[in-house]
């Protein structure tokens, strides 16, 4: 696991957004939005050497400033932001759960510094989270539990640190209404990737999204939950591991 750098970008606006970078500056980048609530902290299990991931708070969560009445599409100004300041000229983007949105957004309005999108167990449009609960009353399955036991225990630091913020309240606000782009109009590749247990977003959501991007790749993993759909996958959204 690579170390992550932190760092502050002030905007023309005076907010403040939390960065996350692990570098070097040579390699290929890979965007991270982290769930509801999350810090952008890029995925432990998935930094290697060979890439460069940089995250970004949203605005409410970690060291980002609070933007109320925000929108999903709204993220997209944002990391245009952070990509100007850090000299990147493209990257793809990752997004899990409430993350997932986000990093569609990007890849929608952003053609031109996104080149694919990969939604991980991510919403679909209107639909608003709900509070995930603490410990044992949120809705994972054992297989999720298992994940939280092994590499995948990287998520309760980030959570932790995002317990409690408004950003969460915000995200919940953000996806119930208009997101302020048509998911339709994404021009460059995605890939949907939801597990069949899931519990926590059901994959209905995976299959009402993809009804609405058309080109997208829809890949569902059966027998996997909210986070152990990870434990199938690399980082670019591909099957590591048989299902079931």
């Amino acid at each position: 696991m690579t170390d992550v750098h932190r760092t502050e970008l002030r905007l023309p606006d005076g907010r403040v957004l939390g960065v996350h970078d692990t570098g070097p500056a040579d390699a290929d980048v890979v965007l991270w939005h982290g769930g509801s609530p999350n810090t952008g902290e890029p995925p432990g299990p998935w930094r290697t050497d060979g890439e460069r991931w940089i995250g970004v708070d949203r605005p409410g969560y970690g060291r980002s400033t609070r933007l109320p009445g925000r929108t999903v599409a709204d993220v997209a100004d944002d990391v245009r932001a952070v990509l100007d300041h850090l000299g990147i000229a493209t990257c793809r983007t990752v997004g899990h759960s409430g993350g997932a949105s986000h990093a569609l957004a990007c890849a929608a309005l952003l053609p031109d510094r996104v080149t694919h999108a990969l939604c991980l167990s991510g919403l679909s449009p209107g639909e608003p989270l709900e509070s995930p609960g603490t410990g044992d009353d949120i809705p994972f399955t054992p297989a999720d539990r298992a994940a939280l036991a092994g590499p995948w225990n990287w998520f309760e630091t980030v959570v932790a640190e995002a317990s409690g913020s408004p950003g969460f309240d915000d995200d919940e606000s953000a996806h119930a209404a208009d997101w302020g782009f048509a998911p339709s109009r994404t021009t460059v590749p995605v890939r949907i990737v939801h597990g069949e247990a899931d519990l926590v977003v059901p994959v209905g959501h995976a299959l009402r999204l993809a009804r609405l991007l058309p080109a997208a790749e829809l890949v569902v993993v059966p027998g996997a939950g909210h986070l152990s759909v990870l434990e199938h996958l690399d980082a670019r959204g591909g099957l590591t591991r048989s299902s079931g």
